[in-house]
C-alpha cells in the first residue's frame, strides 16, 4: 500500500525517478563517453519477438514483455519453466501439489490444481494453447526463445490471458545439417540427456526436419521414514518431431508432435507446518524428512499435435492457420494427512482432450499494421478424484465431465499518426460455453483401497448443468518516439477468465455457476537502448482493477467437517513496477537485472457466512518486492577455446502461498543464489560445465494447505535444496 507506507514509496520513488534520469541522461552521456569505451564494449544483440503476433525487435514492442533467448536459458541453467522465476519481474511459477503449473503474474493467476479452475496466465507451445495447468510444467529444451507477456493479453491471444502469457517458441528449423547431444549427472542421483538433430530431408532443401529428445531422472529431495524410500523423484522422458514443407517463398507448412511421459515413483509429500492431530509433531526444521503412505503414484501422460500453414498474399498481406490437438492424462496419490496413518489421502485419475483451430489474417502497410483472426477451443476433461481415509471412516469418489467450448473473434491495428507517434486499438469478442457434470459418492464400508468409478455406494452428489458468458476485451494504447533509441508508450486494455462451476461442490449450491473474473489494465512504460545499445533499461509502471476474483478456500461446514469453497470471493487493486536493466560495459561482461514492485490489497473478500473479511487477507503470491541481479563473463583464451563464468542472486520479500493467509505457510524474504562455470572449445563443438542452484541451501515454501479450520493441521511444500550438476555437450 504505497500511500499507507511513506518508507516503501520513498524506495518506488527512487527506482522510478532514477530510472528516468537515467533514460534522460543517457543520449548526451553516449555522445560523451570516450573513443576507448566504445572500443572496449561491444552492443547488445537484438531479440526478435512475436508478442504482438508478428516479428518484431523487442526494444519496439510497447507491451511489457520479457524475452528469454537460448543463450539465456542456458545460463539460467534452466531445466525447466520454474527456473524462469527470478529472470521475469513479478513472475511467480512454481510446481504444485499435483504436477500442476501455479503461475502468478502481477498477482493474477489461479493457486488451484482441478480441472474446473482455469488458470489465469495462458501456457502457449508453438501458438497452442494449454488448456489445464497440468501438463504445463514444462521442460526446457529444444527452445529458441521464451517470452513472458505481463498483463491482460485478451486482445490478441486465446483463452484465460488475464494474468498474461508465457510463449514457448520451438528452436528454427534448418536445411543445413545439424545436432547437438548433452548429458547431465549430478547429485540426488540426476541423470538427464538431451539431444536435437535436424536438417534437410531433400536436395531442393524444401522439405525439412527436425527430432528433439530430453530424458531426466533424479532421486527425490525427501527421505520417507515409513518405507525408507526418497520421497517426489523424477523420470520423465520427453520428445518433439516437427516437418515442414517449404515449396515457396511465399507458401510454408508445419507439422509439430510432441510427447511426454514421467513415471516416478512416488509424489511429494508436504512437511508437517503444524502438528497434525497432537500425535505427529511439526517438521518445518527439517522439511525434507517426510512420513507418508499414500504416496505411490504421480503419473503424467502428455500428446500434441499441430499443423501450421502459412501463405504470403503479397508483401502486405499474409494467412496463417494453426490446427491443433493435445491430450494429457493425469494419475495421483497425495498423502495430505503428512504422516503414515491413512488420515487424508486424495488420489485423482484425469483425461483431457482438446481440440483448437485459430485462423489469423496480418497487414502490413505504410502507415497500418493489423492483424484479426478467428478462435475456436473444444475441451473435454474426465475426472475421477475423491478422498481415501479409512482411519476416520470416510471414503467418497466423485466424478467429474466437463465440455468446455470458447469461440472468439478478434482484430488489432497500429496506425502511425507521425513519424513519431502511433496508436494501437484492438478488440476481441469471447464467448464460453461449459457443460458440467458431477456425481459423488459416500463409500461407508471405508474401504482402504482407491475404490472403482462403479462400485457400490450412497450417492450424494448428482448435477448436470450448462452456462454460458461473454465478453469484450478491448486495448488502446499510444506510443511515441521520444529519440531513436527511447521509446515512450501508455495502454488500457481489459481481460476476461471465463466462469465455471465448483468441482468440489456435494450439494446443488454446485450447480450455481460462478461468475468471470475482469481486469481492467493501466499502463504506462519507456524503452531504451542507451550507451551505443551496449544499455537497455526498460521500465513499467501499471494499476489493475481485479474484480469477481475466482478464488479456493479449505474450512469448515456447519457440523465442523471439511469444506471446500471456491467462489467469487473478492475484488483488488494491484499497482506496480517493473525495471529490467541489461549491460555490457565491457567486452565479455554482461549484467542485467530486474526489480519488481506490487502493492496488491483486497477491495473486498466476502468470506463463509457473508461477511468482508477483506482487511484480513493478502493476494496469493504477490509479493512487494522480487529482484535479481546476475552477471556472464566471457574468458577467451585463443585456441583452448573460452571461459564462461555465471552467477546470480534473486530476491523475493514475504509471500502468502494460500489464500487463506496464513502467517503459518507464509514465507519471509529469501534470496536464491546460482552459479556456474562453462569451458567450450574454440570451435564451438564442445562444452563441459559445472553448475549449481541455490547454492545456500535456501529452505522456504512455494505451496501450502491451510487445514486448520477443518481438520486443524496445515501442510507446506519446500522448493529445491541445493542441487549441482556436470554437463557436457557436443554440436555438430
Amino acid at each position: 500500500m504505497i500511500a499507507r507506507n511513506p518508507r516503501l514509496a520513498l524506495r518506488a520513488a527512487l527506482i522510478l525517478g532514477a530510472s528516468t534520469l537515467a533514460l534522460t541522461a543517457a543520449p548526451a552521456l553516449a555522445q560523451d563517453a570516450p573513443p576507448q569505451q566504445d572500443e572496449q564494449a561491444a552492443s547488445l544483440d537484438d531479440i526478435v519477438v512475436t508478442a504482438r503476433r508478428r516479428d518484431e525487435r523487442l526494444q519496439d514492442v510497447p507491451v511489457a514483455v520479457t524475452a528469454l533467448t537460448s543463450e539465456t536459458l542456458e545460463n539460467l541453467q534452466a531445466s525447466d519453466i520454474g527456473d524462469l522465476e527470478g529472470a521475469v519481474p513479478n513472475l511467480t511459477l512454481h510446481e504444485g501439489d499435483a504436477n500442476n503449473a501455479v503461475i502468478y503474474l502481477r498477482g493474477v493467476g489461479q493457486v488451484d490444481s482441478l480441472a474446473f479452475a482455469d488458470p489465469g496466465v495462458g501456457v502457449y507451445v508453438d501458438d497452442v494453447y494449454l488448456g489445464r495447468a497440468q501438463g504445463a510444467f514444462l521442460s526446457v529444451y529444444d527452445v529458441d526463445r521464451i517470452e513472458v507477456l505481463r498483463g491482460p493479453q485478451g486482445t490478441l491471444y486465446g483463452r484465460n490471458t488475464i494474468g498474461g502469457a508465457v510463449k514457448f517458441v520451438s528452436s528454427r528449423l534448418s536445411a543445413e545439417p545439424n545436432g547437438r547431444l548433452e548429458a547431465s549427472v549430478g547429485d540426488y542421483n540426476l541423470r538427464e540427456l538431451r539431444g536435437a538433430f535436424g536438417g534437410a530431408l531433400n536436395d531442393e532443401g524444401t522439405v525439412l526436419a527436425k527430432a528433439a529428445i530430453a530424458y531426466a531422472s533424479r532421486d527425490g529431495y525427501s527421505e520417507n521414514a515409513f518405507d525408507g524410500q526418497d520421497d517426489g523423484d523424477r523420470n520423465q522422458i520427453a520428445g518433439r518431431v516437427s516437418l515442414e514443407y517449404r515449396p515457396s517463398d511465399v507458401f510454408s507448412i508445419r507439422l509439430n508432435v510432441d510427447a511426454s511421459s514421467d513415471r516416478p515413483d512416488t509424489s511429494r509429500t508436504p512437511a508437517r507446518a503444524t502438528p497434525v492431530f497432537g500425535a505427529y509433531p511439526a517438521t518445518m526444521d527439517d522439511p525434507f524428512r517426510v512420513n507418508a503412505n499414500f504416496n505411490d503414484l504421480a503419473d503424467l501422460d502428455t500428446f500434441g499435435a499441430s499443423v501450421t500453414a502459412e501463405y504470403t498474399f503479397s508483401d502486405a498481406l499474409t494467412f496463417k492457420s494453426v490446427t491443433a490437438y493435445r491430450s494429457m492424462d493425469y494419475a495421483s496419490h497425495l498423502d495430505l494427512d503428512a504422516t503414515p496413518d491413512p488420515i487424508f489421502g486424495v488420489f485423482v485419475d484425469e483425461n483431457q482432450h482438446q481440440f483448437s483451430q485459430e485462423f489469423q489474417l496480418s497487414y502490413v502497410g505504410d502507415r497500418l499494421t493489423a492483424v484479426g483472426g478467428l478462435f475456436y477451443f473444444d475441451e473435454t476433461d474426465l475426472t475421477y478424484s475423491g478422498l481415501l481415509g479409512p482411519a476416520i471412516g470416510l471414503v467418497t469418489g466423485s466424478i467429474n465431465d466437463q465440455h468446455n467450448r470458447s469461440y472468439a473473434l478478434y482484430g488489432q491495428g497500429t496506425y502511425a499518426l507521425t513519424d513519431r507517434l502511433n496508436l494501437t486499438a484492438g478488440l476481441r469478442y469471447t464467448y464460453e460455453d461449459k457443460d458440467f457434470a458431477r456425481t459423488q459418492t459416500l463409500y461407508p464400508t471405508a474401504p482402504t483401497t482407491v475404490p472403482g468409478r462403479n462400485d457400490p455406494g450412497v450417492t450424494l452428489t448428482d448435477l448436470d448443468t450448462s452456462a454460458n458468458w461473454d465478453s469484450l476485451s478491448p486495448k488502446v494504447g499510444l506510443d511515441y518516439e521520444i529519440s531513436d533509441d527511447v521509446m515512450g508508450y501508455v495502454s488500457v486494455s481489459r481481460g476476461f477468465k471465463s466462469g465455471g462451476f465448483d468441482g468440489r461442490a456435494n450439494d446443488a449450491d454446485g450447480a450455481r455457476p460462478y461468475d468471470p473474473e475482469t481486469l481492467w489494465s493501466y499502463e504506462a512504460g519507456i524503452k531504451s537502448s542507451l550507451f551505443d545499445r551496449r544499455v537497455t533499461a526498460n521500465l513499467a509502471a501499471f494499476w489493475n482493477d481485479y474484480t469477481d476474483l475466482q478464488l479456493s478456500s479449505f474450512t469448515a461446514d456447519g457440523s465442523g467437517g471439511f469444506e471446500a469453497l471456491f467462489t467469487n470471493a473478492g475484488a483488488a487493486t494491484i499497482r506496480g513496477i517493473e525495471l529490467e536493466l541489461a549491460a555490457r560495459p565491457m567486452d565479455g561482461l554482461t549484467l542485467n537485472g530486474t526489480v519488481g514492485y506490487l502493492d496488491a490489497q483486497y477491495d473486498e473478500y466476502i468470506g463463509p457466512g457473508g461477511a468482508d473479511i477483506s482487511d484480513q487477507r493478502e493476494l496469493v503470491n504477490a509479493p512487494k518486492w522480487s529482484s535479481r541481479l546476475g552477471a556472464v563473463y566471457v574468458a577467451e583464451l585463443g585456441t583452448s577455446g573460452r571461459l564462461t563464468f555465471g552467477a546470480d542472486a534473486a530476491y523475493r520479500s514475504k509471500v502468502y502461498p494460500t489464500v487463506s493467509s496464513s502467517e503459518v505457510l507464509a514465507q519471509d524474504g529469501y534470496t536464491l543464489v546460482d552459479a556456474f562455470v562453462r569451458w567450450t572449445d574454440s570451435n564451438d563443438r564442445f562444452s563441459v560445465e559445472l553448475g549449481g542452484k541455490n547454492l545456500t541451501d535456501e529452505r522456504y515454501v512455494e505451496q501450502g494447505f491451510d487445514l486448520s479450520d477443518s481438520l486443524g493441521y496445515q501442510l507446506a511444500y519446500f522448493g529445491a535444496p541445493r542441487t549441482v550438476r556436470l554437463t557436457a555437450g557436443v554440436r555438430f
